[in-house]
């Protein structure tokens, strides 16, 4: 409808949110709203933003689990719970840590910065690498031509993971930010490429700490948002050693944290 009250009537396409539940060998674990597709990387990728897993070999198996309605000589797949079968000595965590997550929020169980200190492997500080200000500045747009989703809908995040030469590895969409960033860190989890040194993770929107916190889990060096970082996010990056960027739109960007990595463009 306009302004002036003319109507007009049209069919639209909307972005899909549904619930996923992650089951840590069979029992559930938490619950959160997600777009369908991708869903096991999603589920790992979570995992690693937990500090419950950390490489390949921490799980056994990861699938969708049988449809519980289905008739037992023809059974199905549900494509709204998966199951992770953790590898015998991987430590499980806590029941308290079962929760529900929604797609507007992806703060997880992780109750201090300090916590989340002591669950990530990775001291940013040792990893070596620096980006070209001009690959950085380029690296939205990039992600943007991939998203098919937003494309469609107008309604989906994005996150990004990008080599340390500006080549896109893996693109994902999704309603929420952070499942978004999930499913590309457990698209990278289940290819052995953790911890992610010398790699760029872009996403669309804003910087929030849990997405600072899922980067520095996945072992990036640099976090980009389109949008502007939280005042918190900005202090992990610090603490963890890791470059992050905001404002990142235009050609232009600015550096919140580790800007020892970023250089000037070459002629």
């Amino acid at each position: 409808m306009a302004a002036d009250g003319q109507v007009t009537r049209r069919q639209d396409t909307l972005a899909t949110e549904e619930p996923l539940e992650i089951q840590l060998d069979g029992e559930p674990f938490t619950t959160t709203m997600r777009t369908p597709g991708h869903d096991l990387d999603l589920a790992l990728g979570f995992l690693v933003g937990e500090g419950v897993v950390a490489r390949a070999g921490d799980v056994v198996r990861a699938a969708h689990c049988p449809d519980a309605t289905a008739a037992a000589s023809t059974p199905t797949k549900t494509h709204n719970v998966v199951t992770v079968d953790l590898a015998p000595h991987v430590a499980r965590p806590a029941p308290a840590r079962h929760r529900h997550v929604t797609s507007a929020c992806g703060v997880c169980g992780t109750a201090t910065v300090d916590e989340i200190r002591a669950r990530s492997p990775h001291d940013l500080h040792e990893d070596a690498a620096r980006f070209d200000s001009r690959t950085i500045a380029d690296l939205p747009g990039r992600m943007r031509d991939a998203q098919r989703g937003f494309d469609r809908t107008g309604g989906l995040h994005a996150a990004a993971l990008f080599a340390p030469d500006g080549r896109l590895l893996c693109v994902r969409e999704d309603v929420g930010r952070h499942n978004a960033l999930d499913k590309v860190v457990g698209w990278a989890f289940t290819r052995e490429l953790l911890p992610l040194r010398g790699h760029v993770l872009q996403v669309s929107g804003r910087a929030s700490f849990e997405l600072a916190q899922k980067a520095w889990l996945a072992g990036a060096p640099l976090l980009a948002a389109v949008s502007a970082p939280s005042s918190l996010a900005a202090d992990l990056a610090g603490d963890a050693g890791m470059t992050l960027v905001g404002f990142s739109r235009g050609g232009h960007f600015t550096v919140y944290a580790g800007a020892e990595r970023v250089v000037p463009a070459t002629p």
